[in-house]
């Protein structure tokens, strides 16, 4: 397998990426979207609403928390985590911009 060249992508490319990576695992999806269902800080109930380890569930906290979608706070013994609402709209904004680039044109590609 090649060496990924990152130095040769954009800053905003290279973002995208590590964003898209994070993204790509169902079990952070429902974490994320457990979090916004709760419209507050979560703490322990992640292992129970989705279902999987405790040990699953820190790692994929510690990947979103790694391109900042979420943020943790330490609550006693328990860390709580919410949605980074500043990242949240910053990513939400270079996934509109990305996604906008497409022109639904007819009749310029096969």
């Amino acid at each position: 397998m090649g060496i990924t060249k990152s130095e040769i992508f954009s800053e905003e490319q290279n973002h995208l990426a590590s964003i898209a990576k994070v993204l790509g695992h169902p079990a952070r999806i429902a974490i994320l979207e457990q979090i916004l269902k709760t419209e507050s800080c979560i703490c322990g109930e992640l292992v129970d609403e989705i279902g999987l380890a405790q040990p699953t569930i820190s790692q994929h906290l510690r990947e979103l928390k790694s391109v900042g979608l979420i943020k943790g706070n330490i609550d006693g013994t328990k860390v709580c985590y919410c949605i980074n609402s500043e990242v949240w709209l910053d990513i939400q904004g270079l996934l509109s911009r990305f996604f906008s680039l497409f022109k639904n044109e007819e009749g310029n590609c096969c």
